[in-house]
């Protein structure tokens, strides 16, 4: 028998593509576990051609080292057809480990059919030699090569399957794992090398016209590692683009998330919204209609929330309604839902055993808000008004619920705020009304329906008339003539007051321009600015414009401020008060007394006049402590140079008591009633001659 000999060379070279190819089969197979539709069956064909071919290689280059004393060479249609076996193989065992389970039957049946194939495509390669005579194979080490085959394909099946995701270190793991599946794979080819025997007399039938072994080992060793390297490449490449994907998945994701989280909550108190409250409102409307049982809505709005907005700003009113938030939420069980819907508005949906349940838990409600609330250093007391809906009872959907909660919380709030009140159905009506109200006021300007009345001013010495104060009414179509407390509350809320603001100030320049035309230079208007006005940007712009727009001179104009909206503010008060004095507008500070004054601040206000609330003058003759009170602002105001109007004046009594005080001007209904401008004159006309006798006129 012939005894060969072998290139340790190319046995290392052998051992390396075997490796190679080992690993690249398992980072496919990491791939295919990963790909979704028919991307599973290109990584399958493309990883069979890569994982076949590398195998292939590995048995041809082993069999190149191989050294007789003869020519070798290769059949081209036998090496094909060892080639092909090995790609349908390495297609098998790809198939096989893509499956989500591989139970032990199963593992052990894909052994079978894939070391008999690897086995194929060894001793087909091996008779592609075309021996003559023939090779003559050593029964025991023939039965050894399939059974190490079988045993490497099981091995490697089991390692492919479990190391096909990707988990900490397992590009680690798969290297490790390569090395014993390579070390396998040779150790097969060679123990089946080893089986072979060479006759004495052997030649190479196809050394004459197969394919040479100069030169093959390289053009193998080359194409092989080619295509394992471009396949390796193309997975890690995938490998890392499907990281990027998860990535960038995970990244929308969580903006979803985030996005999601951000439409059904507050962002100021990361409380429920509006939206998300109907909904849970609809869940548990479901809930009670299936299970039985009932909740209550309870509309919660802050009382006095809107003057410390105004008196520290913003930011402390978005802390305050955080510590709000989170105090009610503390108070809150797991079933139970709070949500802010907007502005100082929170509305707390609760599941109750029965509804007088619902009575205690509102009481609750108004003594935690009750408590005052440390912010900023500043220790802030604000109440709440709770209106509370039943269900079942009190509406058949979310909406209803909701409208019919917050009609029963004005009423809380017409029964003098800081408590609660369960809905009646005479609400929904006055809520209607309001919203009718609502929808009347937006069109009244437009439609023209706004006109003023002037009441006059008188001096309070002479008698003379020194002016008037222009007030507000509404002809309304359906419900007449209404007065301001009607719906400057609604004017306010909804912002309206502004342009209807506007619209006053013109009104009254331009009355006042025609006053002056006749002849009434020393007059003056007196226009009532809202807190809403005072604080507005363009407020100087506005006054300014009605000014100019009538040619009126700017100290025929008084601007009339409540002390609490020019004390909300002091600093920035300040400011806007010294543009309108810099201008040469009269300022009033209205209803003084009635507020909280820093003298230190009001010594500073650049004001013309005080004006005395009518609270005080109404009592003066029955009230020691009202008329201390007077006279205590008459010497105030006459110690800082100020004019003194008291207003509200209704009896004789009340005149000559604040006339002999020394106040400057007086205004009332014993002086005059508000009247539209064409029986404003007359009205003048006859107080003058009634009203004051000759003896108060010195």
């Amino acid at each position: 028998m012939l005894i060969g000999s072998y290139s340790p060379a190319l046995i290392a070279i052998s051992l390396c593509v075997a490796i190679l190819a080992s690993y690249t089969a398992l980072d496919l197979t990491g791939r295919i576990a990963t790909a979704r539709g028919s991307a599973i069956y290109l990584w399958i064909a493309g990883g069979a051609l890569a994982m076949g071919v590398g195998v292939w290689s590995m048995h041809f280059i082993g069999m190149l080292a191989l050294r007789l004393p003869f020519a070798l060479g290769f059949d081209v249609g036998i090496t094909a057809l060892s080639l092909l076996i090995a790609v349908l193989s390495s297609g098998f065992a790809l198939w096989l480990v893509s499956q989500p389970r591989l139970p032990a039957w199963q593992l052990a049946f894909g052994a079978l059919i894939m070391g008999a194939g690897i086995a194929s495509m060894h001793y087909t390669g091996m008779a592609a030699m075309r021996m003559t005579p023939g090779i003559d194979y050593d029964p025991t080490l023939f039965g050894a090569s399939l059974l190490i085959a079988v045993i490497a394909s099981g091995a490697a099946l089991w390692i492919a399957f479990n190391l096909r995701r990707n988990t900490p270190y397992v590009r680690l793991a798969r290297g490790g794992a390569a090395m014993v599946m390579g070390v396998a794979i040779v150790g097969m080819h060679y123990t089946g090398m080893a089986a072979a025997r060479f006759a004495d007399d052997s030649f190479c039938g196809a050394a004459l016209n197969g394919l040479s072994g100069r030169g093959l080992d390289n053009l193998v060793l080359v194409t092989s590692l080619a295509v394992l390297i471009i396949a390796l490449l193309t997975s890690l490449l995938d490998a890392r683009l499907q990281a990027r994907t998860a990535v960038l998945a995970h990244s929308l994701t969580l903006a979803n998330q985030e996005l999601t989280h951000l439409a059904l909550h507050d962002m100021l108190t990361g409380l429920p919204n509006r939206t998300l409250l109907a909904d849970r409102i609809a869940q548990a409307m479901q809930a009670v209609r299936e299970q039985g049982g009932c909740f209550a809505l309870m509309f919660i709005d802050l009382d006095g929330f809107k003057p410390v907005n105004d008196a520290f700003g913003h930011h402390l009113g978005d802390l305050l309604l955080r510590e709000v938030g989170q105090r009610l939420r503390e108070d809150l069980r797991s079933q139970d839902t709070l949500a802010r819907i907007g502005g100082d508005e929170f509305v707390l949906l609760v599941q109750l055993m029965q509804p007088i349940d619902a009575l205690g838990l509102a009481e609750r409600q108004v003594v935690l808000i009750n408590r005052a609330f440390q912010v900023a250093e500043h220790d802030l007391k604000i109440s709440a008004s709770v209106g509370i809906a039943l269900f079942p009872g009190n509406g058949n959907s979310p909406q209803e619920l909701l409208m019919n909660a917050d009609a029963a919380m004005y009423h809380a709030k017409g029964l003098g705020k800081n408590g609660y009140s369960f809905f009646e159905a005479s609400m929904n009506t006055n809520a209607r009304k309001q919203l009718q109200l609502l929808q009347d006021l937006r069109n009244a300007l437009e439609l023209e329906q706004f006109q003023l009345y002037y009441q006059p001013k008188f001096d309070a010495v002479s008698g003379m008339p020194v002016g008037a104060e222009a007030l507000l009414r509404w002809e309304h179509p359906q419900q007449g003539l209404l007065l301001p407390a009607s719906f400057i509350e609604l004017a306010e809320k909804t912002g309206l007051i502004i342009p209807i603001g506007e619209w006053v100030l013109n009104e009254a320049c331009r009355q006042m321009r025609t006053w002056y035309a006749q002849g009434y230079e020393d007059w003056r208007i007196a226009v009532n600015l809202s807190a809403l006005q005072f604080g507005h940007a363009g407020l100087v712009k506005s006054v300014a414009a009605a000014l100019a727009r009538h040619q009126l001179p700017a100290n025929s104009l008084t601007l009339e401020i409540t002390e609490t909206t020019a004390m909300s503010d002091a600093d920035a008060s300040m400011t806007v008060l010294q543009q309108l004095s810099q201008m040469g507008v009269d300022l009033s500070i209205d209803d003084f007394g009635t507020g909280y004054s820093s003298l230190m601040y009001l010594k500073r206000l650049p004001a013309n006049e005080l004006k005395i609330d009518r609270g005080f003058v109404r009592d003066l003759e029955h009230d020691s402590d009202d008329a201390a009170i007077v006279s205590a602002i008459v010497a105030l105001g006459q110690a800082l140079g100020l004019r003194i109007v008291a207003e509200g004046v209704e009896t004789d009594a009340q005149q000559h008591f604040l006339t002999r005080l020394g106040c400057n001007a007086l205004q009332g209904y014993l002086l005059g009633h508000p009247l539209p401008a064409a029986g404003f004159m007359a009205d003048i006309q006859r107080a003058q001659a009634f009203v004051m006798p000759d003896k108060y006129r010195a």
